[in-house]
């Protein structure tokens, strides 16, 4: 599902990636551990294409991503990638339906049928009594379901997810990880996750670890 080889990332002097090589398969849920400042992150950003290497190359879901213009990358990006990160990022104004279907309305599909995907993944997390709501009036743990099924709407080849559980209380933080066990388990879907929780790393399929700019697994 994704390839990513010879990725070098500099900011300035500071040369945080040094030639990360990783291959992720369809339906693995991998774990990206390491010390702050790592690269973690700016790792996760370059395969979701939110950030550019200095060198290096992406395949996601077959599709060498340097061939792409920009018009295209983010079309293939919110058709394809999903994100989650520490802070769910929902718009306060809108409602949870109205949060989740916002990636399917920027595909332009109908409203009609991104509101019955919405209404479903609701129903699959047990949230949709939970649907008229804004994130206000929503605890953590479901505004970052929310966020999940925000990240799921447009049925994504893989889900990046940053520190997802990092701003949960330990329940809320176990019930999105077993989460994300259950969609791989039901939807073979492929997780890249950054996570400080050793725990959680170690339910992984696999654990790559960021070390002096390289991937140690």
């Amino acid at each position: 599902m994704i390839k990513a080889s010879g990725i070098v990332k500099s900011f300035g002097s500071v040369h945080v990636l040094k030639g990360i090589n990783l291959s992720v398969g369809k339906g693995e849920i991998v774990s990206i551990v390491g010390a702050s400042g790592a690269g973690k992150s700016t790792l996760l950003q370059i395969i979701g294409t939110l950030e550019q290497a200095n060198a290096g190359r992406i395949e996601i879901d077959g599709k060498l991503l340097s061939q792409l213009s920009d018009n295209s990358l983010a079309e293939f990006r919110n058709a394809k990638i999903g994100f989650v990160f520490q802070f769910h990022h929902l718009l306060p104004e809108f409602t949870a339906l109205e949060n989740i279907c916002i990636p399917a309305f920027i595909a332009k599909t109908s409203r009609k049928e991104a509101e019955k995907n919405a209404h479903a993944l609701l129903d699959f997390l047990n949230l949709e009594d939970r649907a008229d709501h804004k994130p206000a009036e929503l605890s953590g743990g479901e505004q970052q379901r929310i966020a999940v099924a925000r990240a799921l709407i447009n049925q994504p080849s893989v889900i990046l997810a940053d520190e997802p559980s990092g701003n949960l209380d330990s329940n809320a933080a176990i019930d999105l990880h077993n989460l994300f066990f259950d969609l791989q388990d039901q939807f073979k879907q492929t997780f890249v996750m950054v996570t400080h929780n050793k725990e959680f790393a170690s339910m992984s399929d696999r654990i790559l670890t960021i070390k002096d700019g390289v991937i140690e697994e």
